[in-house]
């Protein structure tokens, strides 16, 4: 990021290519090893699993791409809309994507998801509701009827008790229908990719996303400049 090229004023082909360098620099550091394979494959090998399983990988990562201007990509639109490098606009998305709003909500469904295991998915769901808590991976703002991603990825998924029993309890608890978040955490659980598979997943599907939406902005020439109007205590 520090030493990438300004992206303002370079060529698309220029930026193509610097987005192409950034994401296999991305996905190899994810996977913990240089390789040439399609992404899904390098992480799926990382993780010690089959081919079928490196499938569904490929089709969480192309799920997770876009979602409109959430957090982590209105960040990269910002960096971008200043003329910084690409890989700097990459940086500004993940740095965003780590908070525990954003992308690192998925280990607190993954320890939802180990609490139901170990208490029984009904015994863990009212005690979290009694206690006032949430119940992370349920739910999703632009999704009141149940969030698309989700279905087409547990379409993918082996079929399984002990999740259709915690998605059983919470809908009927709540109403909530399960989100991405959860279909990654119960994708990672089944398979044995370590908790930190699951931001990968999430992180390095999204980048591709981050790179795009940063070169359109860089086509764009405008600065994204937002004001802030003084609500507080007039000063006398």
């Amino acid at each position: 990021a520090a030493a990438g090229a300004f992206a303002r004023g370079r060529s698309t082909a220029s930026l193509t290519a610097d987005a192409a360098l950034i994401l296999e620099t991305f996905a190899n550091a994810e996977a913990g090893r240089v390789s040439r394979e399609p992404i899904h494959f390098r992480l799926a090998a990382a993780w010690g699993l089959n081919n079928k399983a490196a499938h569904i990988v490929r089709r969480a990562l192309v799920l997770l791409v876009d979602h409109e201007l959430n957090a982590s990509t209105f960040a990269a639109r910002v960096a971008a809309s200043t003329g910084a490098a690409l890989a700097a606009t990459a940086l500004a998305g993940f740095s965003t994507l780590s908070g525990p709003l954003h992308g690192s909500s998925i280990y607190g469904v993954l320890d939802f998801i180990d609490e139901c295991a170990r208490d029984g998915a009904r015994t863990a769901t009212r005690r979290r509701l009694t206690e006032g808590r949430v119940l992370p991976g349920f739910g999703h703002l632009l999704y009141p009827l149940g969030d698309v991603r989700a279905q087409c990825l547990f379409e993918a998924l082996p079929a399984s008790k002990s999740f259709e029993n915690i998605r059983a309890h919470v809908e009927n608890e709540t109403g909530e229908r399960p989100n991405i978040d959860f279909a990654i955490a119960a994708f990672t659980r089944a398979y044995g990719v370590p908790a930190e598979g699951a931001f990968a997943i999430f992180a390095v599907g999204r980048c591709v996303g981050w790179l795009a939406h940063a070169m359109e902005q860089v086509q764009r020439g405008s600065l994204i400049r937002p004001r802030a109007r003084y609500v507080g205590i007039a000063p006398q």
